[in-house]
């Protein structure tokens, strides 16, 4: 198991909802935890992988994210077991549009 920790400082989109988790975890697949939490306007994200050395990918993809959504005092924990870097934005775009009550 590996644990990557991102942070995305500056934040303008606040949570409308309490925490929610969305997907499972299985084969090829992982769970989101997305909650509200005072960070002074950062979004913080642990992810706790199977796939060990994958970090470049994790880091593009959760920049990706941050880069549309803008989420602002969050924090998300994912749990994952080899899920493909869609299914990852998939996931998170879930999480995101659920708590947000929004498309990016």
């Amino acid at each position: 198991m590996e644990t990557l920790h991102y942070r995305f400082e500056n934040g303008r989109r606040p949570l409308q909802a309490t925490a929610q988790l969305v997907g499972v975890v299985s084969s090829g697949n992982l769970e989101v935890l997305i909650e509200p939490a005072p960070l002074g306007g950062a979004c913080e994200i642990e992810i706790r992988t199977a796939a060990n050395g994958f970090g470049a990918t994790w880091q593009a993809v959760m920049s990706d994210f941050q880069e549309r959504w803008q989420l602002a005092d969050t924090r998300i924990c994912i749990n994952d077991m080899g899920a493909t870097p869609a299914v990852v934005s998939l996931r998170l775009d879930q999480a995101a549009q659920t708590v947000t009550g929004g498309l990016p």
